[in-house]
C-alpha cells in the first residue's frame, strides 16, 4: 500500500513538473534575455500590442552603467571673498593691523593716514593679501580632489552589447559581466526611421527563429540571432535534449505588432517591436515521438517584445535578433 502511494505521488510529482516546463516550452523560455545596447536597462516604451510594461532584461552581457559621478561642487567662498561687505570688512581689518603696525592702536590705520597716497597703498596691499589667500585656499581644494576626478574619468566610456562577436566564449551569462564596470556610461543614441522592409524583415525572423529553435537548427540561430541570443537558445535545446525532450513549434502566425522604439547608436542599429503572435507549442520525447502528456494541442497566443540588431548602414536583411522579454 505504501509503494503503490508513493508511486501515484511520483507520477502526479511528475505530471506536474512537465506541465509546468510545457508552460513555457517555446524558444525563450518565458524569460527576458539579451542586450538592447545602451537601453538594455530601461524599459521600452508601450504600444498597443503590448499596452503593459516589458518585463526587465533578467540576463545580458551588456555591463550596467554605473552611478553618474557628481559634478565637483565649486570651492566655498568665505571670510575676505564673500560680498560687498566682506571687502569692506577685511579693508577694515586690514586698515586696523596697519594702523596697529604703526603705533595708533587698532583702529588708528585709518585715522593715522597722512596721505591719499597712502591710503591708496593700504588698499592695494589689502586686495593682494586677500587674493593670495583665495588662490592658496583654491587651489588646495582642486588639489585635493583631483586624483578621484582623474580615476573616474579613466574608466569612463560607452557601453557595448556585450563584445561578444567573433566567437567569445558562451559562458558567464546571467552576472559574469554584467555591472562590473562601475563608471561606464550609455552610448549615445539618435532617431532611426523604420521602414516597411524592416517591418517585414521582422516578422519573418519571428517564423525563422522559432522554426530553427523546433529543428534544433544551430546553424541557423547563430545567423539570424546575435551570439548572446544564440547561446541562449542553444542552451535552452540542449537541456531539453538532456531530458529526452524536443520542443516542436508550428503553425507560427503574426497576429499584431508594432514598433515600440527604434534609434542608433555609434556601432549597431537597433529596433524593438512589440508582437503578439499565435503558434501550436508541444514537448515531444526524442525516444518515442510523443506528445509529452498535459501538453495543449491547442494554439496559444503569445506577446512578447523582440529587439533587434544590425550594422550602421546595413539593409534590412541584416538584422538579427538581440533580445527577447515578455510582455506584462
Amino acid at each position: 500500500m505504501n509503494f503503490r502511494k508513493f508511486a501515484v505521488f511520483a507520477a502526479l510529482a511528475a505530471a506536474l513538473s512537465i506541465g509546468a516546463l510545457d508552460a513555457y516550452a517555446r524558444p525563450g523560455g518565458g524569460s527576458s534575455f539579451g542586450s538592447r545596447g545602451a537601453k538594455t536597462y530601461s524599459a521600452p516604451p508601450s504600444t498597443h500590442t503590448a499596452p503593459g510594461a516589458a518585463a526587465p532584461i533578467q540576463r545580458s552581457v551588456t555591463p550596467k552603467a554605473g552611478p553618474s559621478t557628481p559634478a565637483a561642487t565649486q570651492p566655498s567662498r568665505s571670510g575676505f571673498g564673500r560680498g560687498l561687505m566682506g571687502g569692506l570688512l577685511g579693508g577694515l581689518l586690514g586698515a586696523g593691523l596697519f594702523g596697529m603696525l604703526f603705533g595708533h592702536g587698532l583702529m588708528g590705520g585709518l585715522g593715522g593716514l597722512t596721505s591719499f597716497l597712502g591710503l591708496l597703498l593700504q588698499i592695494g596691499l589689502i586686495v593682494l593679501v586677500v587674493r593670495f589667500a583665495m588662490n592658496w585656499f583654491r587651489n588646495r581644494q582642486v588639489a585635493g580632489a583631483a586624483p578621484g576626478g582623474a580615476q573616474g574619468a579613466a574608466y569612463r566610456g560607452p557601453a557595448s552589447n556585450g563584445g561578444l562577436a567573433g566567437g567569445a566564449p558562451n559562458s558567464g551569462f546571467g552576472g559574469g559581466f554584467g555591472g562590473g564596470f562601475a563608471g561606464q556610461t550609455p552610448a549615445p543614441t539618435a532617431p532611426l526611421q523604420i521602414v516597411q522592409s524592416d517591418y517585414q524583415a521582422f516578422e519573418r525572423r519571428l517564423g525563422e527563429v522559432q522554426a530553427a529553435f523546433s529543428a534544433e537548427d544551430v546553424g541557423t540561430l547563430r545567423r539570424i540571432c546575435t551570439p548572446e541570443v544564440a547561446a541562449n537558445l542553444e542552451q535552452e535545446i540542449a537541456d531539453n535534449a538532456a531530458r529526452g525532450l524536443v520542443n516542436k513549434v508550428t503553425g507560427v502566425r503574426l497576429l499584431q505588432g508594432d514598433l515600440a522604439e527604434s534609434w542608433r547608436e555609434p556601432d549597431a542599429d537597433y529596433a524593438t517591436v512589440a508582437m503578439r503572435f499565435s503558434l501550436n507549442d508541444v514537448l515531444v520525447e526524442k525516444a518515442t515521438g510523443r506528445t509529452v502528456p498535459g501538453a495543449s494541442t491547442i494554439p496559444e497566443e503569445v506577446t512578447e517584445l523582440w529587439t533587434f540588431r544590425r550594422s550602421p548602414g546595413a539593409d534590412s536583411s541584416a538584422w538579427t535578433l538581440s533580445a527577447m522579454q515578455q510582455a506584462a
